[in-house]
């Protein structure tokens, strides 16, 4: 049983806007990363760069995306969750395409640092603007529908990389200039966005980020998403960043054929999405990330010893849908577990210490390549999964159908 909300119990207008501005947000990051990852081969070509260093392009990315997502997270607790998405996104455009522009491969790091910083608001902020739009009886949806955005954009990026790698005159300096266009595109969608009513009467807390450490329960529970977050980005950075190259050099695959094994993924990882967010408002979070985690274990491994192609093609969408299915429980839980003063802060900060850590995944995973090669490095990613799954047994709680007040903590089952 759970305490019921004196508020509306379907997604009004406004939900549904903040809704559509927080996805097509999400939808430029994922579209950015995946741009990054078909150029790799062209950019290491170019600057004469070994697998770790391409690997590194998306390490201070990601890294970039830490410092960005405390900076947004706090300023979004303060100032307000729409002013913050509409910088996040300007930062993000201008870094994008100075991408695009760099002449050596220490001002590529430079910039792909600050277009992480731009990046790095951007989840969280938009997760928390769409979580307190939507009743409880959605959130989970809600949340996934935020997530499916990123993938939108990984399969515009697979289409868009693909035509522009393959015209020399183009190449992956004009695929990043293109990639700053949707994300004006996206700052224009933001414009007409208001802040929440739950964010515009609640008090400002002097120190958002202490909040998520101030009694034990906050300690346990902020550990708790840092490590889910954290498995979740290194399994998909690891998996996203390096999976082009590896069907490319152990399979033979063309750009196109990459492109093609990158959108089945990509449509499984949305399916895998929806249905969580679907089976987590009507059975629980718990249960389905447990169910989750223990599909990308196996889901991984399996993959890694597959070697026919249209095998890989089917293992590679059930390994999507396991891996990332899970990306639309982690606003649902977080927006749960944190008061609303400290909100933002909690899914911008903790998310995106877990894409810092994450962030590493590619540059081991290219001294891993070196060392023994694709499908070992691949297989080896299975035992995050099983860390993941201790730590949500033991640290994470129920929270479904809970309310958030609007000021302090959220409504607690009872």
């Amino acid at each position: 049983m759970t305490i019921e909300a004196p508020v509306e119990t379907r997604p009004n207008r406004y939900a549904l806007k903040a809704l559509l501005a927080s996805s097509v947000g999400y939808a430029m990051d994922g579209f950015d990363l995946l741009i990054l990852s078909f150029s790799l081969g062209a950019i290491a070509a170019h600057f004469t760069l070994s697998p770790g260093e391409s690997g590194m392009l998306a390490t201070v990315t990601l890294i970039g995306a830490v410092l960005g997502g405390a900076i947004g997270g706090v300023l979004s607790d303060r100032i307000g969750r729409v002013r913050v998405l509409t910088v996040s996104i300007l930062v993000f455009a201008v870094f994008t395409a100075a991408t695009g522009l760099s002449p050596s491969h220490g001002w590529l790091l430079f910039f792909r640092f600050l277009a992480g910083v731009g990046l790095g608001a951007e989840y969280g902020v938009g997760m928390t603007l769409a979580t307190e739009a939507w009743p409880s009886k959605w959130r989970a949806r809600a949340a996934s529908f935020v997530a499916v955005g990123w993938q939108v954009g990984v399969l515009l990026a697979a289409g868009v990389s693909a035509w522009a790698l393959s015209h020399p005159s183009i190449g992956w300096r004009g695929l990043f200039l293109i990639g700053a266009i949707p994300a004006v595109l996206a700052f224009f969608t933001r414009r007409h966005i208001d802040e929440p009513e739950m964010f515009t009467r609640m008090e400002r807390s002097k120190n958002p980020v202490r909040e998520l450490f101030s009694t034990a329960t906050r300690i346990k529970h902020s550990v708790a998403v840092m490590v889910l977050t954290s498995v979740q980005n290194f399994g998909y950075y690891g998996l996203m960043l390096w999976l082009p190259s590896y069907l490319s050099k152990q399979h033979g695959f063309s750009i196109n054929k990459s492109a093609l094994w990158t959108a089945v993924t990509v449509l499984g990882m949305i399916i895998g999405i929806l249905i969580f967010g679907v089976l987590a408002d009507r059975v629980g979070r718990r249960p389905m990330f447990l169910a989750y985690q223990v599909g990308a274990a196996v889901s991984v491994v399996v993959f890694s010893r597959l070697d026919d192609p249209i095998a890989m093609l089917i293992g590679g969408a059930v390994m999507g849908a396991f891996v990332n299915g899970m990306m639309g429980g982690y606003g649902a839980l977080t927006a749960e577990l944190f008061p609303t003063h400290a909100r933002g802060t909690a899914q911008n900060l903790l998310f995106n210490v877990g894409r810092g850590i994450g962030g590493f995944a590619p540059w081991l995973i290219g001294l891993v390549v070196g060392w023994r090669g694709f499908a070992f490095a691949i297989a080896m990613l299975a035992a995050i999964y099983v860390i993941d799954l201790v730590v949500t047994l033991a640290l994470v709680p129920e929270r479904k159908g809970v309310e958030l007040d609007g000021v302090g903590e959220a409504s607690v089952p009872i």
